[in-house]
């Protein structure tokens, strides 16, 4: 364990003030130590090493004008972390806590995911300090465009994939790829995924995060003699993830009673109307408190993460990193919560996650869970390059296969690994493995 111990202390040394890229490190690291027993090829190569430094980190001033004409200046980061496997594939975050640890984090996490999808994508992840909200139509306009002046040198079809993340959706993306394309002077549609249906985009790609975090929790769920149908089910968020986990949920038998925005929760013991989150959300752009005015059954209450206090079967950690806690997963435990998928990426924290194995909830992370998302933007990649569209049918089984496909893939890993009923090892071990042997394949790069 002092090899991986020393790769660890060593991550943290050389990255300073990253706390979140730390934790995503040592949570995986702390994993593999069954796999360097197996493999001590690995060290000789120094696969750990390698494998926790980016490929690339780029750093870029994004300066716009404001609606009052006044010039603002952000700062833009892409990090490339691995194309071991395939061009580097991950998405692009505006939010006002965005700083080089962040991105690090989430795109050391999308090498591992993107392996566990079984398709041929590396990992990265990009994005910026620039906050959307409140701002008009033309302000994200002149901002996205002003960010895509810098990162086109950067990204391309067998390249760089970037899509969309917390604060960028189809209008974010489509500005994006709309200055790519004036830039480039070409019609590049695979250089982006999230795109609009009608130039290039796949349909179940706005859908596919939710479901697929569906499908696995089902798979997950099933195999511990469980059932969602009748199960009483509580998702933090309500943006892309938790809206279409909870229509998800609904078609198969659960009932989803609370979700929650960055302002607070609303609870509705007949469960959510899910129209009216997607009116608010996707089409008004409001506060999820709004709910209560077109439902007064429902509670509406201050505070995101106390959405954790609601009684349910089974919970959807879908906002962002680090928002389930140790308090908040024993009230979950003593509430009788018997599973937990996650949404975002890392929204448990490593306290959290103890109670929950300690306590034989069923667990699945997100590194899995949630990667239904870049699954269906490879497929849409896969479409691009044939110049060709599935139907929704389609892209949804292929979608459905992929996340049982993860499930399996896991499980097996850690049944093989000596710990079966840990799924975050067997996700870790089994994404690692695919990756670390097409480093070995292709030399000291």
């Amino acid at each position: 364990m002092s090899y991986i111990k020393d790769i660890i202390n060593q991550v943290i040394e050389n990255n300073p003030g990253e706390p979140e890229f730390h934790q995503a490190v040592t949570e995986v690291m702390e994993s593999l130590q069954v796999v360097i027993d197996k493999h001590p090829e690995y060290i000789k190569a120094g696969i750990l090493e390698r494998i926790v430094e980016p490929e690339r980190q780029v750093i870029f001033r994004v300066p716009w004008v404001d609606d009052q004409g006044k010039v603002r200046v952000n700062r833009g980061f892409r990090v490339q972390f691995s194309s071991a496997i395939g061009p580097y594939k991950g998405g692009i975050r505006f939010h006002p806590s965005v700083y080089l640890g962040i991105i690090k984090f989430l795109g050391f996490e999308q090498v591992f995911k993107n392996s566990l999808t079984g398709m041929p994508i590396g990992g990265g992840k990009g994005g910026s300090n620039f906050d959307p909200k409140g701002k008009s139509d033309g302000e994200v306009m002149r901002f996205c465009q002003s960010f895509m002046t810098e990162l086109y040198r950067h990204i391309g079809a067998d390249i760089d994939v970037p899509a969309g993340d917390i604060g960028v959706g189809s209008r974010e993306i489509g500005y994006m790829f709309g200055q790519y394309k004036r830039i480039r002077n070409s019609f590049e549609s695979g250089v982006l995924t999230g795109k609009g249906l009608i130039y290039g985009g796949s349909l179940v790609r706005k859908e596919a995060t939710g479901y697929g975090l569906v499908y696995i929790t089902d798979q997950m769920i099933k195999a511990g003699g469980k059932s969602l149908e009748g199960a009483r089910v509580v998702i933090s968020g309500s943006g892309n993830v938790a809206i279409y986990c909870a229509e998800k949920v609904a078609q198969l038998g659960g009932t989803v009673i609370a979700m929650s925005d960055s302002n607070g929760y609303i609870y509705d013991s007949e469960g959510i109307d899910l129209d009216t989150i997607k009116q608010l959300k996707e089409v008004e752009r409001k506060r999820i408190k709004e709910y209560k005015e077109i439902h007064p059954r429902a509670e509406y209450h201050e505070g995101t993460f106390s959405i954790w206090e609601v009684p349910c079967d089974i919970a959807f950690p879908c906002a962002t990193q680090n928002e389930l806690d140790e308090k908040a997963a024993k009230t979950l435990v003593a509430n009788g919560c018997f599973a937990v998928a996650e949404g975002a990426n890392m929204p448990s924290t490593p306290e959290a996650v103890d109670v929950f194995l300690s306590n034989n909830v069923l667990f699945a992370p997100g590194k899995a869970a949630n990667a239904g998302g870049v699954a269906t933007s490879a497929l849409e990649m896969a479409q691009n390059s044939m110049r060709y569209s599935w139907s929704f049918e389609e892209v949804d089984a292929r979608l459905k296969s992929i996340m049982t496909n993860i499930y399996r893939n896991i499980s097996t890993a850690a049944r093989e690994y000596g710990h079966e009923d840990n799924l975050i090892l067997g996700a870790n071990v089994a994404g690692f493995i695919k990756v670390a042997e097409a480093m070995m394949a292709q030399g000291i790069v």
